[in-house]
């Protein structure tokens, strides 16, 4: 067993089909299914089932993969810390981030990343809830995640750096009228009709505490990529939920945007890997803790 079958391996786990797979690492096919064929002679089992569809791990492929995934970050480590004296000149870091923490802290992240290393780059992969963060840092796939909870999340042993807090805020289509329900004009959502996203994402949890408090909710729309909410809100389709960070582009685009009561905090976290850190994922976690400032426990 080599590096190399391990990224062939892990590249037909990613891409679900050897055509795809090895168009993507830019082997031929043939040479794929040998290479993987090997690996599994050298481990005496076999590791994927071949289906019409495509491919599906085995029991014993299941078993690989974290490992797997931690051999090549582990090498990645070390090649990096080999060239750790270029002093970040240049690379990739893998995080994950939810749609909440899109706007911020994400933003902030990548621009005082680049501002210090600018031949570095960030690779932001979307995850939809606080779960999938946790899994995809805590098996490799990304060294650093960022997500938003209404608490202090499940992280798995992960360490936590809290990032702060934020309100959420409800925005309408443009010239909505609404009856405000508190003396700063904050609004509840008994009554309206609303764009949401799909069961597991906070702004999903808010509207189901409402209607669970027998507030009278209409879903107009439940969709799962956060940046179809305000285009399907500046079209009167409803009204949704989202982050403060979203105020000013929600204003821009031409939304209202009230309070809502009874208010809702969203609280942001950052979560990576205890150990093997990349030097670049040392520096993006360096710059989190700069940026960390109480929240919810």
């Amino acid at each position: 067993m080599d590096a190399r079958q391990l990224r062939y391996f892990l590249g037909v786990v990613d891409h679900r089909t050897f055509a795809r797979a090895a168009q993507e690492l830019h082997i031929s096919q043939p040479s794929l299914s040998q290479s993987i064929r090997q690996l599994e002679r050298s481990l005496r089992v076999d590791l994927f089932i071949r289906t019409g569809r495509g491919t599906e791990l085995t029991e014993a492929g299941r078993q690989l993969l974290g490992p797997a995934r931690q051999v090549l970050r582990d090498l990645e480590t070390a090649q990096a810390a080999v060239a750790s004296a270029r002093d970040l000149e240049r690379g990739t870091v893998d995080i994950v981030t939810m749609p909440s923490a899109g706007i911020e802290p994400l933003t902030t992240l990548i621009r005082r990343f680049r501002d210090l290393h600018p031949g570095m780059s960030i690779n932001a992969a979307a995850a939809f809830t606080s779960d999938e963060v946790v899994s995809a840092v805590s098996s490799g796939v990304s060294e650093v995640g960022l997500l938003g909870a209404s608490s202090h999340p499940p992280t798995a042993d992960l360490p936590v750096i809290p990032l702060g807090s934020q309100p959420l805020i409800l925005v309408s289509p443009p010239g909505s009228v609404l009856e405000t329900a508190s003396p700063d004009g904050a609004t509840g959502l008994d009554g309206l009709e609303v764009v949401i996203t799909p069961r597991g994402s906070i702004m999903r949890q808010v509207v189901d505490d409402f209607t669970a408090e027998g507030a009278d909710v209409v879903v107009a729309a439940e969709v799962a990529h956060r940046t179809s909410l305000l285009p399907l809100v500046l079209a009167g389709v409803g009204h949704t939920v989202l982050p403060k960070s979203w105020e000013e582009l929600a204003k821009a685009s031409g939304c209202r945007v009230t309070g809502i009561t009874p208010p809702t905090t969203l609280h942001m976290f950052a979560v990576h890997r205890a150990q093997g850190l990349t030097p670049g994922a040392r520096a993006v976690v360096e710059l989190l803790h700069g940026m960390s400032h109480p929240t919810h426990q």
